[in-house]
């Protein structure tokens, strides 16, 4: 069983013994982060691509790349980013396999020190169906820090397409799932919300 695996909330929140609380506005209070002009201009040359191939691939690569690498710039080098990576952390319960993007509040880029933000690419740009996948990342985040003692309360998760970003938030045995989806007309609170649990 991998974190891929996980694609019934019911199961996922029974076997970690989950509260699953649905919010309206859960990041309404949260402040936009304003993009830079560099990343405008990429994604204005890059959405229409992305979403015309419209592939996860071209999606990952053309969109969400440059967000998280910008979040990266804006931090000045103080977070780390990694993409595709091997996050093993309970292979016993399923806690392990590839993570599409991971953001570490450490600068350290060579391996994960304190995992914060897991990020889960959406199968078939289905937002829902990747929940699951992302609610065991963040659950392994938090085991994680509490093995190296990180002392990271909360930990925040997010399902996109790439043009649709949906955000949870993990304190204690609580995934607190934001109703609203953030679309890239809304780039300024993405980036916002993203850089919440590093500021």
């Amino acid at each position: 069983m991998a974190y891929s695996d996980f694609t019934t909330l019911s199961n996922l929140t029974k076997q970690f013994s989950l509260i699953l609380r649905e919010e309206t506005d859960l990041f309404v209070m949260v402040p936009e982060q304003p993009a830079s002009e560099f990343l405008t201009t990429t994604l204005q040359d890059n959405v229409p691509l992305a979403l015309a191939i419209d592939t996860e691939k071209a999606r990952s690569e053309m969109i969400v790349a440059p967000i998280l690498i910008e979040l990266k710039k804006q931090f000045k080098g103080q977070i780390s980013l990694f993409s595709g990576i091997a996050f093993n952390v309970d292979i016993e319960q399923g806690l392990n396999g590839i993570c599409d993007f991971l953001i570490s509040q450490s600068a350290e880029q060579f391996f994960v020190v304190a995992p914060v933000i897991t990020i889960v690419e959406a199968k078939n740009d289905n937002i829902k169906s990747g929940l699951g996948q992302c609610i065991a990342e963040m659950v392994a985040a938090q085991l994680f820090n509490e093995r190296e003692g990180n002392s990271i309360a909360t930990v925040y998760g997010a399902v996109t397409t790439g043009s649709h970003w949906k955000f949870l938030q993990l304190t204690d045995k609580t995934v607190f799932v934001d109703l609203n989806e953030y679309y890239l007309k809304e780039i300024n609170k993405i980036l916002g919300i993203l850089a919440q649990p590093i500021l």
